[in-house]
C-alpha cells in the first residue's frame, strides 16, 4: 500500500508541476507536459513490479501507437478556443475526438498487424 501511495504522489507532483509552471510560462508548461514523464514512470513502475522485458516492450510499443491518435486533440482544442468556443465545450470536443481516434486505432491497428 505504501508503494502505491508513493507512485501516486510522484505522479501527482508531476501534474501539479506542469499546472503551476504553465500559469507563468505556458510554453515551458507545454514542454514539461509533452515530455514522456508519465510514460517513463509507468515503465519504471512496470519494470520494478514485473522485471519482464517482453511486457515492457509491448507496453512501450502500445504507448507509441496510442500517442498518435491523441495528438489531434492538441490542435483541435486551441483552434476551437481561438474561434470563441468555451473551454469546456472545446475540451469535451477534443476528448471525444481522441476517443473516436482511439476506437479507430483499436479497430484498424490489428488489421495492419499491430498488437494493441
Amino acid at each position: 500500500m505504501i508503494y502505491l501511495l508513493i507512485k501516486a504522489a510522484i505522479s501527482g507532483v508531476l501534474v501539479a508541476l506542469v499546472s503551476d509552471v504553465a500559469k507563468r510560462y505556458p510554453g515551458v508548461g507545454g514542454l514539461i507536459a509533452s515530455l514522456p514523464l508519465i510514460s517513463v514512470l509507468g515503465m519504471i513502475w512496470l519494470w520494478r513490479d514485473t522485471g519482464d522485458p517482453q511486457r515492457l516492450a509491448a507496453h512501450a510499443t502500445g504507448t507509441f501507437w496510442f500517442v498518435l491518435p491523441s495528438l489531434p486533440m492538441f490542435l483541435l482544442i486551441p483552434a476551437l478556443l481561438r474561434r470563441g468556443v468555451g473551454f469546456w465545450p472545446a475540451l469535451i470536443s477534443g476528448c471525444l475526438l481522441t476517443m473516436a481516434l482511439y476506437a479507430a486505432m483499436l479497430f484498424l491497428g490489428p488489421r495492419f498487424g499491430l498488437k494493441l
